[in-house]
């Protein structure tokens, strides 16, 4: 399996806090079956974004993890909070937030007042050559009550993350809810750990996985576990997906879903 969402540096953020914490963390990720992490520390008003202190840590979990013969690939992002200066700043660099120097962003959105705007900007990153992929949706209390800006924006192409945890209930009955209504519709192209430390959001995805393909299918577990997250990690354009339910309407049932999101970005 592959997690694209994962705040394993150590001294960082508000994840791990050092770099045994990282080493275990990894280790555990590992254990579940999880072969490559995108570490993802936070852009936002809070943490300071610093490409070369990023680098820095990453090359130094690297190092210990071969020390250690933890077998993890590893990649840095960022979980990115929309704000005025984030966006600017990332239409100006595309490629400096995103997942492993690919095209694809995480972003995630303020748990309040979600600006009536926010299709232009998810719009205007898309023209700048980012795919922008929203991060647990299905823990935003907004969205919670009123999921149909939603279904408007994965309709013009934006993907979506939901945290394993939600789907095993460990985020709350709200976003559990969530969550599994998401999956049921097939609007989920990732499940991520969001992993902050090793007790109370660890980077497990196991259960989840067995949960997902339990419920929905073995072959979409798979898919948002581990094809479109390798598909992310490594540059790719995602592959067939599995037609969503109760996004499009039958006039527009022409072709795949994935391909009219695409031909309308060339139009």
């Amino acid at each position: 399996m592959v997690d694209l969402h994962h705040h394993l540096l150590p001294g960082i953020d508000d994840g791990s806090p050092d770099l045994e914490t990282s080493i275990a963390m990894a280790r555990m990720a590992a254990g579940e079956g999880i072969t490559h992490v995108v570490a993802t520390p936070h852009a936002s008003s809070r943490y300071t974004f610093s490409p070369a202190l990023i680098a820095e840590r990453l090359a130094q979990l690297r190092a210990a993890l071969d020390e250690r013969g933890v077998p993890l690939t590893l990649a840095t992002g960022c979980d990115f909070h929309v704000n005025f200066e984030n966006i600017r700043d990332a239409l100006d660099n595309p490629r400096k937030y995103t997942l492993n120097a690919t095209e694809y962003l995480l972003v995630e959105l303020p748990d309040l007042a979600i600006s009536p705007h926010l299709g232009e900007t998810l719009y205007e990153l898309r023209l700048a050559g980012m795919a922008p992929i929203l991060t647990h949706p299905e823990r935003n209390p907004t969205l919670q009550r009123d999921s149909e800006r939603l279904k408007d924006w994965l309709r013009h192409g934006l993907l979506v993350q939901v945290t394993a945890g939600s789907v095993l209930g460990q985020m709350g009955k709200a976003a559990e809810r969530m969550a599994h209504r998401l999956l049921a519709n097939r609007w989920v192209h990732f499940l991520a750990t969001d992993a902050h430390d090793l007790k109370f959001r660890p980077p497990q995805m196991r259960q989840a996985h067995a949960m997902v393909a339990e419920r929905y299918g073995a072959e979409y577990a798979d898919l948002i576990c581990t094809g479109n997250p390798l598909d992310v990690f490594e540059g790719r354009e995602l592959g067939e997906q599995e037609e969503p339910l109760h996004l499009y309407s039958d006039e527009l049932a022409g072709q795949p879903w994935w391909k009219r999101i695409f031909a309308r970005d060339k139009e």
